[in-house]
């Protein structure tokens, strides 16, 4: 899903800086994305991937911590450590962390 989903908005981009329509079509666009955007739906879905990517994030970094130890690049472990602690706050689509 995540594949098609980076196609279509590519595709749309494409479709954006390419064409000959103008500024028109280009406003036309821009409100349809917004409207996608803050349907309900696509927000909850966002939300959760959100989530379930950073839950499998933690459970990665432990599982790999746990095998390479104190080898851990100090630039992974605060990278994890940052996810961890914006859990809880709202993100830039105005959806909770939690």
């Amino acid at each position: 899903m995540r594949y098609r989903l980076t196609f279509a908005v590519g595709l749309a981009l494409g479709y954006v800086l390419g064409t000959r329509a103008g500024r028109e079509r280009y406003e036309q666009l821009k409100k349809s994305a917004r409207q996608v955007a803050q349907n309900p739906a696509v927000r909850n879905t966002a939300e959760s991937a959100a989530q379930t990517s950073r839950a499998a994030a933690g459970k990665a970094f432990h599982a790999v911590s746990e095998k390479v130890g104190d080898k851990m690049p100090a630039a992974v472990s605060d990278r994890v450590r940052s996810l961890r602690e914006r859990q809880g706050t709202e993100d830039e689509w105005g959806t909770s962390n939690t």
